[in-house]
């Protein structure tokens, strides 16, 4: 549909549409009033609401903002002092709510609530008013469109009546606004009163070519600041003047007939172009609006997708918060959506946002404890380092060093501002005893070396003892044997459990070899001590006694080391040389256990 020249001779019956105005004003042109053009803005102020919702004034400062709303005039109070007046009072009574039980109560608000009633009931009062008078102005000028119809209808009196009919136009023009849903139409009939009596009825033809080269000259120049505004950058200015061109090309009679297309059809075409760059301009918001939605709602949902259960460390909380406000960065990128949803999308951020500072906020206060004593723990670590690091006991200073190091695995974190300090000290501690060990071991190579050297010098000494070797010879050499290779340090440890078993093979056997020898010397002195005892039977039982319970305390540390040697396995090398040593012992026990059966078998024979 389209808009009409309201000079065009059409009949009243005919209907007029004008040009749509965008989809999102759903309101034509020229039928637009200050109240839409109110509403266009109204999504301006969306960033000044958000702001006003965040920062709540104090009470005496909102007191100060509502009596200064209600000091003024009743038509200079706007729909938005009210709204941002009520957004600051939730906003103030939300920060004013106590967290809880233990917190002094809000400060009373009845003095705001009232002024703001104040408020409401003088706008309404005064809203109330203004309609009323619109209906008187629409009523008179429903009488003003009947009487220039009744005068078009006296044709004979045109003289007389033309004065009138411009007194009437004047009128009309002057008297204030309508509602509304009457404006257009009574518009309307304004003008197809007027063109009725300029057209149909036969006035003084000077006046009327007068009226109509001055409606023309009005005409175009509206029509040249309408094609003006097709230059102007700021699409919203340039709807909202078109808006009040038309309202002056409305209260502009009409011109001659020769002119009304021409001239309508040029304003008209102007009229289109800025009605479209305006669409466009809101069809374009829209389209980022709704981008703006998909992208905020996206960010809502990671922070919803964060699962506060799983952090379980300082760690994973820093790295959390990190992307808590990476996403709070993202948000400040994207612009507002629709303004439906970006209060609600504003808020359910916010309300994410708080959720996830406050789970940190209780985390890291419940964990305080725990981490003055990791730090304790942590501490005492450095320092047992620091004491033990210019220790020379390589073995076992090493051996604590792992143990410490082991037992610092285990301890939780610490506070982020004592971390640094208390692991660099207690590392540095590690590192010297360390480095000071590689020094001393580089340089006792060539003495482990020669170690080796003589460790294989005393198994030869020990090969050359044979069975023909005199048993005291033998037991004398073994004996400086042992004592040297006591005395002999350590050696490459490559080579330590290859020599050690040659060595320890080597006295198994020249034991072996000089117990079997010894048996029988000691078992024939023994029996030439019994041969002293017969015929005494008290000595003879005396001797039994004591070879019996030496029998027993044999047989009782033999089940003692078959016992252990249950529990011993061989998965290390000190494990294994263990078992052997312990295998060694029960096989001595086991020789003496049958020493000492043979000599009380003896006993029994001379009893």
């Amino acid at each position: 549909m389209e808009m009409r020249d309201p000079d065009s001779a059409l009949n009243p019956a005919e209907e007029q549409t004008p040009i749509a105005a965008p989809a999102s004003e759903s309101v034509a042109a020229s039928e637009l009033t200050d109240n839409t053009v109110a509403e266009v803005a109204e999504d301006d102020l969306a960033a000044d609401d958000e702001l006003a919702a965040e920062t709540p004034l104090s009470h005496e400062a909102m007191l100060e903002v509502a009596k200064a709303v209600l000091a003024k005039d009743a038509s200079e109070i706007t729909a938005d002092d009210i709204r941002h007046l009520r957004q600051q009072i939730n906003a103030f009574r939300k920060a004013e709510q106590p967290a809880d039980e233990d917190q002094p109560e809000a400060d009373d608000d009845s003095d705001l609530k009232a002024i703001f009633d104040q408020i409401r009931d003088k706008k309404a009062e005064y809203t109330a008013r203004v309609e009323a008078q619109r209906l008187a102005n629409l009523e008179r000028k429903k009488a003003i469109v009947a009487e220039i119809l009744a005068l078009a209808d006296d044709t004979d009196n045109v003289n007389r009546t033309f004065p009138r009919y411009r007194e009437l136009q004047d009128e009309f023009n002057a008297i204030g606004e309508v509602p509304a849903t009457e404006d257009t139409a009574i518009w309307k009939q304004f003008q197809d009163a007027r063109e009725r009596y300029s057209d149909n009825l036969k006035i003084n033809k000077e006046l009327r070519d007068y009226d109509f080269r001055k409606n023309l000259d009005s005409k175009n120049l509206l029509l040249d600041e309408a094609q003006g505004l097709l230059a102007e950058e700021d699409v919203i200015t340039a709807y909202r003047r078109l808006q009040e061109l038309h309202a002056k090309w409305r209260q502009i009679g009409p011109v001659a007939k020769e002119f009304r297309e021409e001239i309508w059809e040029k304003f008209k075409a102007a009229s289109a172009e800025i009605n479209k760059r305006y669409q466009a301009h809101f069809e374009a918001r829209k389209a980022r609006e709704l981008e703006n939605e998909a992208g905020k709602t996206a960010l809502c949902e990671r922070l919803e997708a964060l699962d506060l259960e799983t952090l379980k460390s300082f760690v994973a909380w820093d790295e959390a918060t990190k992307q808590v406000i990476g996403l709070q960065e993202e948000w400040r990128k994207f612009g507002f959506a629709s303004k439906k949803q970006n209060k609600a999308l504003f808020a359910r951020f916010r309300a994410l946002c708080d959720r996830f500072f406050a789970a940190k906020a209780e985390y890291f206060h419940s964990t305080r404890a725990e981490l003055a004593n990791n730090l304790a723990r942590k501490t005492a670590l450095a320092e047992q380092a620091e004491a033990l690091k210019d220790s020379t006991d390589w073995k076992e200073a090493t051996e604590k060093f792992v143990a410490m190091q082991k037992e610092w695995k285990t301890i939780g974190t610490v506070a982020k501002k004592y971390s640094d300090a208390v692991w660099r000290r207690f590392q540095e501690a590690c590192d010297y005893f360390f480095e000071q060990k590689k020094k001393a071991h580089s340089g006792a190579r060539k003495v482990e070396t020669e170690n080796l050297r003589a460790k294989r010098q005393v198994i030869a000494d020990l090969e050359a003892i044979t069975a023909e070797t005199p048993r005291e010879q033998a037991i004398e050499a073994l004996r400086n044997a042992q004592t040297r290779w006591q005395e002999i340090g350590h050696v490459p440890f490559r080579e330590k459990d290859k020599v050690y078993e040659a060595y320890r093979a080597k006295v198994d056997e020249l034991r072996q070899l000089l117990d079997l020898r010894g048996k029988q010397a000691r078992m024939e002195r023994f029996s030439d001590s019994i041969q002293t005892m017969e015929g005494d039977e008290n000595k003879l039982y005396r001797e039994r006694e004591r070879l019996v319970r030496a029998l027993e305390a044999r047989r009782q540390e033999l089940r003692t080391y078959e016992n252990n040697l249950g529990f011993l396995t061989s998965s290390s090398r000190s494990g294994e040389s263990m078992l052997r040593e312990f295998e060694r012992k029960a096989e001595r026990l086991r020789t003496d256990i049958e020493d000492l059966e043979e000599k009380i078998k003896l006993i029994d024979s001379k009893l």
